[in-house]
């Protein structure tokens, strides 16, 4: 599985998503997939899974079906996610 986590710098939700993806990798000892939503990728993987509102984290599966979808703040539980991860 995979998680991805989509967020734009220089926002006042920042500073919260670092603190989490810091906390993830000292909790679980995973790291979790930064993407920019308004990168060329990021762009079209917000498209394909209807993406709108930011911070938003994504599961997925192996073969690239959703799974489940955090949107907004505040952030999931660290054991919610790592589930996925």
């Amino acid at each position: 599985m995979r998680v991805v986590v989509l967020s734009k710098d220089q926002t006042d939700y920042a500073r919260a998503v670092t603190d989490y993806l810091r906390d993830f990798q000292r909790q679980t000892g995973r790291e979790l997939e930064v993407m920019d939503p308004e990168s060329p990728d990021g762009i079209s993987f917000c498209q394909t899974y209807d993406i709108l509102e930011f911070p938003t984290l994504v599961a997925l599966s192996d073969d690239g079906i959703l799974q489940n979808q955090w949107r907004g703040l505040p952030l999931p539980t660290i054991s919610e996610v790592s589930y996925y991860a």
